[in-house]
């Protein structure tokens, strides 16, 4: 049994992540009641080259109740601590990196439960972290005149980033999910650039607003291109809407789950 678990293992071996650097907590920020930026620092920011949008970072912060930072080692398949655990490791898009300065910002979402988010709500100046990356990020289609943008508040940093570094010829709407309205942000936009807030309310399900958006939809246009990211199940259902029943091609749409409700 045990050659059999190993031999197991071994078919599943993935592709080692760049390795995780240690940062500095210099900056936090409240941008709304659901929205804290922390600002990190270190040298590995320095050589963090993040050429395109809605790119990712891991970012590793301590277990809870243990104040010391524990960077974990790849088993293969994944990053554990040495006792077999995993770390609290998520990931998210980095909005603004400066490596002359060796800085960068994440935008995270502000909710109970969330063992980054809680991390996130009490972290002072000069809290060790730790960051890898960056994740590959979105390319622009050589033929695209427009781009419809659909995220929920775990994807908004990407969503920005999509139509702000967008080329000129691009335009893009943007539409986001929020759970209250206090959660709108203000968000630079260029002309042609258009950004609808959807208010959900709790009893919906994660994701629902997004999914009516893209149900509403008669057609995607040639030119047209989609990406969406946010709740697993409503990307799926993105998805299937978009390829099973509009038709569109699946080079024209990037779909992608950025979490999963907690189970209970």
């Amino acid at each position: 049994m045990a050659d059999d678990d190993r031999l197991a293992r071994l078919t599943r071996l993935r592709r080692e992540p760049p390795p995780l650097r240690p940062v500095v907590v210099v900056e936090r920020v409240e941008l709304s009641p659901r929205l804290l930026r922390l600002t990190l620092a270190g040298d590995g920011v320095r050589e963090l080259k993040v050429d395109e949008p809605a790119a990712s970072v891991r970012l590793l912060v301590p277990t809870p109740g243990i104040d010391e930072l524990v960077i974990p080692e790849w088993d293969g398949n994944e990053f554990l601590l040495r006792d077999g655990t995993r770390p609290v490791l998520r990931t998210f898009t980095p909005l603004r990196v400066d490596n002359v300065d060796g800085t960068l910002d994440l935008e995270i979402v502000r909710h109970p439960g969330g063992a980054v988010s809680e991390w996130a709500e009490h972290v002072e100046p000069g809290a060790l972290a730790a960051i890898s990356g960056p994740g590959t990020g979105y390319s622009y289609p050589d033929r695209a005149r427009h781009l419809i943008v659909l995220a929920d508040e775990t994807a908004l940093p990407a969503a920005v980033q999509l139509a702000s570094m967008a080329p000129a010829s691009l335009t893009s709407t943007i539409h986001v999910e929020i759970v209250r309205g206090d959660a709108v942000i203000d968000v630079d936009l260029r002309d042609g650039d258009s950004i609808e807030w959807h208010v959900t309310e709790p009893d919906v399900t994660p994701g629902a607003r997004l999914v009516d958006v893209v149900r509403s939809l008669e057609e995607v246009p040639d030119g047209t291109h989609v990406w969406a990211a946010g709740e697993a199940s409503a990307m799926h259902a993105i998805r299937t809407h978009l390829f099973d029943t509009l038709g569109v091609e699946r080079k024209r749409a990037t779909v992608r789950g950025y979490w999963k409700p907690a189970r209970r």
